[in-house]
This record gives C-alpha cells, sequence and structure tokens, in this order.
C-alpha cells in the first residue's frame, strides 16, 4: 500500500483520471500514473516549445545584437506575415502550457510519493526548452546588463540609470529603466557585473547567467516548496504541481528571465531551515534574497519569530527579532562595504512604484481620482500621490500587526498554539498575508507578484473548492495578461495589429478552457459532488 499521512479533496469526480484512480481504496502505482500523464507533459513541452519558437519574432533582442542580421530573424521580424506568425506560435504554446497545468492534475488523480517523479519531469521538459528562448513578456533582463555595465565601468547603480552609459539604447532596456535606478540588492549586483565581465558585453551571452540563475531559482523552489509543505501536513506533492509547475511562474521566472526567481527560492529555503530549527542557516539564505530584491525584508520578522518557537514569551521574542535584524544587517553591511555601495538600495526602494497598471486597485483608484479632480483645476497629481502613500502605510501597518500580534488568533485562525508545526503554519500565513498586503496595496501589480502569494500561500495550504478555482482564474487572467503586454515589434509593423492577434487567441482560447472544454471547466465552477480520494497507510 502507498505509505501517506496526506488525505486530498479534489475538485469534482472529474479530477482524477480513471486509470489513476482505479479503486480508491487500492495503491495508485508510478507506472500507471505516468502513463496518464504522458500526453499532458507532452501536450506542455509542445507549448514550451512553440513559445521558444515564437520567441524568435517577438522576443525581445538588443538593437545591437548580430542576430537581427541573420536570415531566420530576418524572416520572422521584418514582416507583418512573420510577426503574426510567431505571436501566434507564442500565443498557442503559453495557452498550451496552462492546459497541461490543470489536465496533469487531472491525469495524475491522486497525490502520493508516485505522483512527484511525473512532476519533476513535467517540470524539466516544460522549463528546459524556455531557457533557449529569447526574453519574453519583459525587457528586465537587459536592464540587469546596462546596470551590470555600470558596475563595471565603476558607477553607482543607486544613482545613475542606464543613461549614463554611452549608446545605452542599444542595450535594449524598457525606458523605464533609462533614468531609474536599480532596485536591486548588491549580490545581483554582483551577478550583472559578471554576466557582463563573463560576455565580454555581447548581450545574447550576456543572457545566460540570468537564465541560469533563474533556473537555479525554480530548482530551488522545486526542493524547499515539497518540504516546507510536507511540515506543515500540507501534502508535498499538490504543492509542488500548484507552485513550482504553475504556467505563470514558468513563463516569468524561464522566459521572462526575472531576478524573482532566484529571489524567491532563497527566501523558501531560508523558511524552511528556519523551520526546522536551524535559524542561523534560514536568515542567511533570506539575506541572500534580500541582497537579490530587498521586498523580501518582510520575511525577516516571521523569521524571528520561527526562531523563538511556538512557546516563547515576548521576552525571547524580542532577542529573536533583535539578533535575526541584527545578524542581516551585518550581513548586507559587510556586503555594502565590499561594493562600496552601502545601502544605496533603500533610497532605490521606491523605483517600481513610479508606474502603476490599470488592475492594481490603488493605482486605478489614485489615478482616476487624480484625473477627476485635473479636470476640474484641481491638482490631480497631488491627490493621486497621496492615495498611493496611503496605501503604502496601510500595506506597511498590515506588516507590523501581522508581525507582532500573538500568532494563532485573527485571520481565521484558532486560539494561541502550541503544537511546533502548526505555530510554524501560523507564523508563514501571516506572512503570506503581509506580502498579499503589499502586492494588493501597490500601484503596480505585476503578473510575477502573483508567483510570490501563490508559493507563500501553497506551503500554508490552499484549500480546494473556492481557494483553489481562485488560482486557476488568476493563472488564466495573468497568463492572458502576459501575452498580451510587452511584445517586441519594429515600429514599421502595426503593434495594434498584433496585440489585436494575441488578444483574440488568448481570449478565445481562455473562454474555451472555462466553458466548453469538457475536460478543464468542471475545474473552474463549484461542485457539489466532492470526490476524496483517501491514501491508506501500509499496514
Amino acid at each position: 500500500m502507498v505509505t501517506s499521512k496526506f488525505r486530498e479533496r479534489e475538485v469534482g469526480s472529474s479530477l482524477a483520471h480513471p486509470e489513476a484512480l482505479g479503486d480508491s481504496n487500492a495503491p495508485v502505482h508510478g507506472t500507471v500514473i505516468a502513463k496518464a500523464a504522458r500526453t499532458a507533459i507532452v501536450q506542455g513541452l509542445v507549448g514550451s516549445l512553440l513559445m521558444v519558437a515564437g520567441s524568435v519574432g517577438v522576443g525581445w533582442l538588443a538593437s545591437s545584437s548580430g542576430l537581427i542580421r541573420t536570415p531566420i530573424f530576418i524572416m520572422a521580424r521584418t514582416s507583418p506575415v512573420g510577426v503574426i506568425l510567431c505571436t501566434v506560435m507564442l500565443c498557442l504554446g503559453a495557452l498550451l502550457l496552462l492546459r497541461s497545468w490543470l489536465r496533469i492534475a487531472q491525469r495524475i488523480g491522486g497525490w502520493n510519493p508516485s505522483s512527484r517523479p511525473v512532476l519533476r519531469r513535467a517540470l524539466w521538459m516544460w522549463a528546459v526548452p524556455m531557457m533557449f528562448s529569447l526574453p519574453l513578456f519583459s525587457r528586465d533582463a537587459y536592464a540587469y546588463i546596462g546596470q551590470g555595465r555600470l558596475m563595471e565601468q565603476g558607477l553607482n547603480p543607486y544613482t545613475n540609470g542606464i543613461s549614463a552609459l554611452s549608446n545605452y539604447f542599444s542595450l535594449g532596456p524598457d525606458k523605464l529603466w533609462t533614468e531609474a535606478p536599480t532596485p536591486y540588492g548588491p549580490l545581483w549586483l554582483w551577478i550583472e557585473q559578471g554576466a557582463v565581465w563573463v560576455s565580454a558585453s555581447v548581450p545574447e551571452l550576456a543572457l545566460i547567467p540570468f537564465r541560469l540563475a533563474a533556473l537555479a531559482g525554480v530548482i530551488l523552489l522545486a526542493v524547499y516548496v515539497p518540504r516546507l509543505a510536507a511540515l506543515h501536513g500540507v501534502n508535498p506533492d499538490r504543492a509542488l504541481w500548484l507552485g513550482v509547475l504553475n504556467p505563470v511562474l514558468l513563463i516569468n521566472f524561464i522566459a521572462s528571465a526575472h531576478n524573482d526567481s532566484l529571489m524567491l527560492g532563497l527566501v523558501v529555503a531560508g523558511l524552511y531551515f528556519a523551520s526546522v530549527r536551524r535559524p542561523v542557516l534560514g536568515i542567511v539564505l533570506i539575506t541572500a534574497s534580500i541582497a537579490i530584491k530587498p521586498i523580501t525584508l518582510i520575511a525577516l520578522p516571521f523569521a524571528g519569530l520561527l526562531w523563538a518557537g511556538a512557546r516563547a514569551g515576548w521576552g525571547r521574542r524580542m532577542i529573536c527579532w533583535a539578533a535575526t535584524l541584527g545578524l542581516s544587517l551585518g550581513l548586507l553591511a559587510a556586503t555594502g562595504l565590499v561594493n562600496g555601495l552601502g545601502f544605496g538600495w533603500l533610497g532605490a526602494l521606491q523605483t517600481p512604484g513610479a508606474v502603476w497598471i490599470w488592475y492594481a486597485p490603488v493605482g486605478l483608484l489614485a489615478h482616476t481620482a487624480g484625473f477627476v479632480v485635473g479636470l476640474f483645476g484641481g491638482p490631480g497629481a497631488p491627490v493621486t500621490d497621496v492615495i498611493q502613500t496611503a496605501g503604502t502605510a496601510v500595506s506597511a501597518l498590515a506588516i507590523v500587526w501581522l508581525a507582532v500580534r500573538t500568532p494563532g488568533r485573527g485571520i481565521g485562525m484558532p486560539p494561541p498554539l502550541d503544537d511546533e508545526a502548526e505555530f510554524n503554519k501560523t507564523v508563514l500565513r501571516r506572512m503570506a498575508w503581509a506580502f498579499a498586503a503589499v502586492v494588493v496595496l501597490a500601484p503596480v501589480i505585476q503578473p510575477w507578484y502573483m508567483v510570490w502569494l501563490l508559493v507563500f500561500f501553497t506551503v500554508t495550504g490552499i484549500a480546494d473548492g473556492a481557494q483553489l478555482r481562485t488560482v486557476f482564474y488568476l493563472t488564466a487572467f495573468f497568463t492572458l495578461i502576459a501575452l498580451t503586454d510587452q511584445l517586441s515589434v519594429f515600429q514599421w509593423i502595426p503593434i495594434e495589429v498584433v496585440r489585436g492577434v494575441a488578444i483574440a487567441i488568448a481570449v478565445s482560447f481562455i473562454a474555451y478552457l472555462v466553458f466548453f472544454d469538457k475536460k478543464t471547466h468542471v475545474l473552474f465552477r463549484p461542485r457539489r459532488g466532492i470526490l476524496k480520494l483517501k491514501l491508506k497507510p501500509k499496514s
């Protein structure tokens, strides 16, 4: 019999494939699961390969790149037919990956140790092809190159934008970064500088270290998300599928090569070690994450609570908080001393807040209010600033409240906890809500911000039903946003037409998945007959 202490519910009887399920009291063998999931894995592989092919025409290239002058790139990027064909391949590939992610859970049937090798195989087969694509849906990788060149030339990225470089426009960064100082930590600056050094400033070669860093982050997540989930009584295999194989994660971490991948992988690893009573190692890893992107400073007070333990009084908590802060700031001060930039990243933390996006509630409210006030001759810009500042202040207060309130009270939790595992779960759940407050109350919500929240909530348990359906809807939404946002198209090709094609394909395919696909539509609607799959422990 299959050994497992987890009992999982599935959304609707169609979530379990008949071959994999069989008798709910019978063991689910790995060979049966592998055969059942093969179609979904191959479908995802095809989707990933289509995305790579599509990146030839609409992926991001630096204007100085020699690839632009090669025949295949000329055909794919300089004619409307080639660009639209690549857009179609890109969209269909990402949407097939979305469907494959939904279907692999249905094909596997139950979550038990036999499913883990299948999920890992799917992860590799879906992620590895994306390592060879041009950067998709974001030009941040080219901003990394520019910041690395600033470091190499002895300029301070915390006070200089990429425009301080001669011919900076040939590097391919977004205009947002031409004047803006970098919001990244010292460890990422060293990675950027190293990438520029080993590549001799050749953009295509400089991308490779960023891809490897992104892959390292995904590997860390694949290792520590299941382990951290298991500590909390959450099925690790379900957590691996839900949090790591998610297409929004793969698209934004691997295809886009965002440094959020390494940042998130390090903080999750650090939280795991803090949870298993190795607090110093945990804080070192969390500090390394902060040195990638300082947003994970939010995790420090919660790591201090994990260090203090379930039975700690206020005295011990204060000591552990102070030790956590002291150790982390000491390490960051040491790195600042070595690179000569100190804590310059503190002044650049507001750089991403200089923009807003329509689906961010605070950003929409602030700019709508500012626009309306401006129409009547009032001070529109100050109104916008006040609302956005208020959102930031509320999120900061939420972090403090969640960190200092007695774990086990509020947020739907039971009274104070003595059990260590339940205490740790509650602490990390509160941390997840703290990150959620920062994301939801920010003027801009990027698709990869959703991945942060997905991972943090996954390791503490996302229930079937409404919670799981919310993940499905958000995954579909942010996949659509990625496909219709940043596409690299030459100025003589009408971007409106290309984006219209992307929107039409993405909206139609997602509508098909939600309403018409016989296999997947049941995942997006409430089901009354919940099927329980019981995995009996070995007698």
